[in-house]
């Protein structure tokens, strides 16, 4: 079979039409249900006018790149099995699944808050995680301090 094969490195992610950043388009895909990624884009673009509006200081796509790089997290826990027993081993993330975790996080706590519209969650934990609280920072205080609880088990780490 000749030919070239695609894999997933190959296929480049395009830019968001608006801030022509990749990252706010990979935040798109990943908040993005059942294919419809127009109502994604202006869930996501109604939100950063309404960060706009509240912060006059800084640009709104700072206050998301603010937000995502605090959420990143810096180790995890993983599983490892040891003689029999498992044992929450600590690790270094790399920097694709520190990425793809804080998305994952963000987008878990704006689903989870209810009331109001998605854009306004959104734009709410947008905020609230660029000053480092909120629900998604939460989730990575609770995993580093996991991490920190297991540090005994680190010479098991592969």
């Amino acid at each position: 079979m000749s030919g070239k094969r695609f894999t997933n490195s190959s296929v480049q992610l395009k830019p968001d039409p608006r801030y022509q950043s990749k990252l706010v388009a990979k935040f798109i895909n990943c908040m993005m249900w059942e294919g419809k990624k127009s109502t994604a884009q202006r869930v996501f673009y109604d939100a950063m006018d309404i960060i706009g509006s509240r912060v006059k200081d800084a640009p709104p796509l700072e206050v998301f790149e603010a937000a995502m790089g605090n959420v990143k997290p810096a180790i995890e826990v993983r599983s490892k099995r040891v003689g029999g027993q498992n044992y929450q081993v600590p690790m270094q993330v790399n920097r694709k699944r520190q990425q793809s975790l804080a998305i994952r996080w963000i987008l878990q706590a704006v689903r989870t808050r209810t009331g109001m519209p998605t854009c306004q969650r959104l734009a709410a934990e947008l905020l609230s995680a660029s000053n480092k609280e909120g629900a998604a920072i939460q989730t990575r205080t609770n995993v580093h301090r996991m991490a920190d609880a297991n540090r005994a088990f680190a010479h098991f780490a592969w």
